[in-house]
């Protein structure tokens, strides 16, 4: 339906422009044209996608052919781009008369399709297949990433002031205590959390040490109410924690966000706003006279595209050029490999597809039972990582 309005739509204005006099009315024409064809390009990378899902061919699935429509959107409206602003220097140059009276109700016209739709797109472009083919025992949904951020509880004791949070940011939830104040961290061994629930289950939860601060080395179950006694080396404290709502972490959102959509998405928002411009314009340059407002609007039009297409070639050339957009990700499969007394010797995590991430490790370890798959089972915790490949280094026992 999108197609037929854009392209409908893309006809009009473009005769119109060029009978009527207004560069930002064939502005708005040509880059109704890109959305006509990004619609096109959209459907053909999801059909493609699917079909070929199973193909062994290709190796990680066919989840970045929406990044590569994505792409290819994105340069088509960048020479569209430079195609405006050639013209709209030119008018500056040798103006052409303008006829408001027809050139004003189509650019209207062009706005009303452009809402159109959004309206039609807006209520299906998180749902589609991402076209990942893989099956490796792990699910493929999207997960949740919150936080407690507004909930941190600060501990005052002899030793110094520690940040006490639930830690949600790509992992499933884990305490973290932060010095602030401390001059000396305490010992990760001398450190534990024991939740008491509203039932009377008791849970203890030992800590790592990260660096920077501590990490529980288990899992906080949901929800998360519950009184918390902190064993510090200076003695016990009790917290109360409350459940919050949760909210989206932004490098999660990156690692599931789906271009192909988006790319269709935006080319029809982008354009109402160039219709606006175009509208702007025309109105201005009829009141008052002014004809050079006309040509003004092709050149922020053209400004408009630009930028969203720069924005869709970096985000997309990214994931094309298998960059890592999680890094959180890359440090909790390290952690929790680490956790188990093992060495990452070598590590690479990246994307395949919106909500797909793969991971290859190299891990060295003095535990000969450990194989591949007992390490694949750890990882299974991260929803996102829907391949994962490992190395087993055995490495001698120090006497």
């Amino acid at each position: 339906m999108v197609i037929a309005l854009c392209s409908a739509m893309m006809v009009a204005e473009i005769v119109g422009g060029s009978l009527f006099g207004s560069l930002a009315l064939v502005a708005d024409g040509l880059h109704m044209s890109t959305h006509a064809g990004a619609m096109l390009i959209a459907a053909l990378a999801y059909t493609y996608a699917r079909r070929h899902a199973s193909d062994n061919r290709f190796v990680f699935g066919t989840g970045k052919l929406g990044d590569l429509a994505g792409f290819t959107s994105a340069i088509v409206l960048t020479m569209i781009a430079l195609l405006i602003g050639y013209e709209a220097v030119s008018r500056f140059l040798s103006p052409v008369p303008i006829h408001f009276s027809q050139a004003i109700p189509i650019a209207i016209l062009g706005l009303l399709v452009n809402l159109a739709s959004v309206w039609l797109l807006s209520g299906d472009h998180h749902g589609h297949s991402h076209g990942h083919g893989h099956s490796h025992g792990h699910d493929h949904g999207h997960e949740d990433e919150h936080g407690h951020g507004d909930e941190v509880h600060r501990i005052v004791g002899s030793a110094g002031v520690f940040a006490l949070s639930v830690f949600e940011d790509g992992v499933p939830p884990v305490f973290r205590i932060t010095p602030e104040t401390a001059s000396l961290k305490p010992n990760a061994n001398a450190v534990s959390v024991t939740t008491i629930r509203l039932d009377g289950t008791h849970q203890t939860f030992a800590f790592a040490d990260r660096g920077g601060y501590l990490e529980s080395k288990d899992d906080i179950p949901e929800p998360h109410a519950f009184r918390a006694v902190v064993r510090l080396p200076d003695g016990e404290h009790q917290i109360e924690f409350e459940e919050h709502e949760h909210h989206h972490d932004d490098a999660q959102a990156a690692a599931n966000r789906d271009h192909n959509i988006r790319s269709a998405y935006i080319h029809v928002i982008a354009d109402a706003a160039v219709s606006v411009l175009a509208i702007i314009g025309l109105l201005l340059a009829r009141a008052f006279g002014w004809v050079w407002m006309d040509p003004v609007a092709g050149i922020i039009g053209a400004l408009v595209i630009a930028n969203w297409s720069w924005g869709l070639m970096r985000d997309t050339g990214r994931i094309l050029l298998d960059m890592n957009l999680d890094k959180r990700m890359a440090e909790n499969v390290r952690h929790v490999i680490e956790d188990n007394g093992d060495t990452v010797l070598d590590l690479h995590v990246w994307r395949v597809g919106p909500g797909h991430m793969s991971a290859i490790v190299s891990v060295a370890t003095r535990e000969v039972q450990r194989n591949p798959g007992f390490y694949r089972s750890a990882l299974k915790r991260f929803k996102g990582l829907s391949h994962v490949t490992v190395e087993v280094n055995p490495t001698p026992a120090v006497a």
